[in-house]
C-alpha cells in the first residue's frame, strides 16, 4: 500500500477555551481523517496552570497533556459522532494578557517527527510565526498551508496609536507568511492581502446546528408558525465583536423601529457598559448571560441580527442560518460566502438596516434546501479545503537543507536567495525575543532539559 500523506495541523489555542482557532481546526482535524485517507494530527498548545487558571472557563484546569486531550476528544467525538482517529499532540504555549493571545514556546515544528513532516496547516499563519525561532517551516515540510482565521489590522486599529502599529503590523504579517507559507487560504476577503492567497471559506458549522435546522424545516411542513421569537443577538461581550455597530443603529433609529423588541446574549469584559449602553434605548432590550447558542433557548428565534464588520467568516452567523433563521449582516466582504442563501439579509446603511429588518419580522423564514445544508456542513468544507490545500500538487521531496553559507550561492536563484537570507534575518532576530517554556512545562511535556532554549518534540498524547 502508498504511504498515507500525514497533515499535522498546527493551531493556537485549544479547548475548552471556545474560540475560533480552539473549535475549527478541531473539527477540521475529525474530517480529515474520517475517510481513513490520510493520517492526522492537532497540535495544540501546552498551558501552565496559572494561564489556564485564568484563560479556560468555569474553573477547568489540567493537571497534564492526557488529561486535556481526553477532554478534547470527548468534546468533538459528542459533537460528529464520529470515531476520532487522529492524534492530538502538544506544544508548549503562554497565554499573553496584552495581546490575549496564546504564544507558542520554543520550536514547535520538532513536535512532529521528521519522517512524518509531509504537510502543515498553520492555523493563523501570521500568529504562529511572529516569534517561530527554530526549524523553517518550508525546509520541515513538503508544503505548508496558512489559513488565516483574524483580522488582526482591524482588532489593533482599535487601540491607542493603532493606525501606526496597524501598519507595521500589515508588514509583519506578509513578511512572516512570505517566508514559511507554500499557499494561503483567506477565509474571506476581510482579511489582508497576502503572499500566494486565495479566498475560500474552508470552515463548516458543527453538525448540532444542522439538526436544528432539518427539525426547523419538518416543523415548517406542519405548521405555519414554526419561529414564535424574534430578534436577537448572540457574541462575546466586547465593543469590537459588533455591540457597538448594532446599538449605534438603534439608537439612530429608534423612531422607525418603535416596538422592536431585541435579545442581546453574551459574556465578556465590557457587558456592564454595553448593558448600560442598551438600557439606555427607549427599545425592549434585554441583555442576558452567555449561552451556548445550540441552547433550545434560541431555536425558536426568528431574526438574527449581526452588524459586526471585524469578523473574518462569523461563526454565530453560519449557525443562525444552519438552524434556518432569517440573518441580517452588513453588505461587507465578510459576508460573501453568505449571500448565496434565501435567508441572509444584507443592508448598506441604517436605512436598508431598518427596511430588511421590519421585512424579516413580517416574514417565515425560507426552509432550509438540502444543497444549503450540505454547503454548510464540514463534508463541504473539507472538499474545498482539500481542493483549495491543491494537495495533489505537494512536491515528492522536501526542500534541500541550506546552511548559512548556502544563501550566497549561485546556484540559486535570486528570488531563493533573497527568501532564504529573509528567513535567515527572522531567524536571528526571533532569537533574541522569543520566549522559551518553563521548567514545569518541559516536564509536564517530558522536554529534553538541554534543548530548553529551542524546543524539543514534545511528548505525543494517546490515541
Amino acid at each position: 500500500m502508498d504511504k498515507k500523506d500525514h497533515i499535522a495541523i498546527f493551531t493556537t489555542a485549544s479547548l475548552p477555551w471556545m474560540t475560533g482557532t480552539s473549535v475549527n481546526p478541531l473539527f477540521r482535524a475529525a474530517y480529515l481523517a474520517k475517510d481513513g485517507h490520510r493520517k492526522v494530527t492537532l497540535v495544540i498548545p501546552w498551558l501552565s496552570t496559572d494561564d489556564q487558571e485564568h484563560l479556560y472557563p468555569s474553573k477547568i484546569t489540567f493537571n497534564s497533556p492526557k488529561e486535556q486531550e481526553k477532554y478534547v476528544r470527548e468534546w468533538i467525538e459528542r459533537r460528529t459522532e464520529l470515531l476520532c482517529s487522529f492524534n492530538i499532540c502538544f506544544y508548549p504555549g503562554k497565554f499573553s494578557r496584552s495581546k490575549r493571545s496564546i504564544l507558542a514556546l520554543g520550536d514547535i515544528t520538532q513536535s512532529i517527527p521528521d519522517e512524518e513532516s509531509d504537510i502543515a496547516v498553520l492555523e493563523e499563519p501570521e500568529h504562529l510565526t511572529w516569534y517561530h525561532h527554530g526549524k523553517r517551516w518550508k525546509t520541515k515540510f513538503r508544503l505548508v498551508i496558512g489559513i488565516v482565521h483574524t483580522n488582526y489590522l482591524e482588532y489593533v486599529k482599535r487601540e491607542k496609536n493603532g493606525r501606526a502599529y496597524a501598519f507595521l503590523l500589515k508588514y509583519m504579517n506578509n513578511w512572516v507568511v512570505d517566508i514559511y507559507c507554500h499557499k494561503v487560504i483567506r477565509l474571506s476577503g476581510a482579511t489582508q492581502e497576502l503572499p500566494r492567497s486565495i479566498v475560500c471559506n474552508v470552515h463548516g458549522v458543527n453538525p448540532k446546528f444542522l439538526e436544528i435546522g432539518m427539525k426547523k424545516k419538518e416543523q415548517q411542513k406542519l405548521e405555519s408558525h414554526a419561529f414564535t421569537k424574534g430578534a436577537y443577538y448572540i457574541g462575546k461581550m466586547v465593543w469590537s465583536k459588533g455591540y457597538k455597530e448594532l446599538l449605534n443603529l438603534l439608537q439612530d433609529h429608534q423612531k422607525e423601529l418603535d416596538g422592536l423588541e431585541v435579545d442581546l446574549f453574551g459574556s465578556g469584559e465590557d457587558s456592564d457598559q454595553i448593558q448600560e449602553a442598551a438600557q439606555g434605548l427607549n427599545l425592549t432590550i434585554r441583555v442576558n448571560p452567555g449561552r451556548d447558542h445550540a441552547d433550545p433557548l434560541f431555536h425558536d428565534y426568528k431574526v438574527f441580527l449581526n452588524p459586526s464588520t471585524t469578523d473574518v467568516l462569523c461563526t454565530t452567523t453560519a449557525e443562525a442560518l444552519a438552524m434556518g433563521k432569517i440573518v441580517i449582516c452588513a453588505d461587507h466582504v465578510s459576508n460573501e460566502f453568505f449571500k448565496q442563501f434565501a435567508n441572509c439579509r444584507t443592508f448598506k446603511d441604517g436605512k436598508t438596516f431598518v427596511e430588511v429588518t421590519r421585512q424579516a419580522l413580517t416574514e417565515q423564514p425560507a426552509p432550509l434546501t438540502d444543497s444549503q445544508i450540505h454547503e454548510l456542513s464540514w463534508d463541504a468544507a473539507t472538499s474545498r479545503f482539500l481542493k483549495a490545500a491543491e494537495l495533489n500538487k505537494i512536491p515528492d521531496d522536501k526542500p534541500t537543507k541550506l546552511s548559512s553559507k548556502s544563501f550566497m550561492s549561485s546556484s540559486l536563484s535570486i528570488e531563493r536567495k533573497l527568501e532564504d537570507a529573509s528567513a535567515f534575518m527572522h531567524f536571528v532576530g526571533t532569537g533574541l525575543v522569543s520566549p522559551v517554556p518553563n521548567k514545569q512545562q518541559i516536564k509536564e511535556l517530558g522536554l529534553n532539559n538541554a534543548s530548553k532554549k529551542h524546543g524539543v518534540s514534545p511528548r505525543k498524547g494517546t490515541s
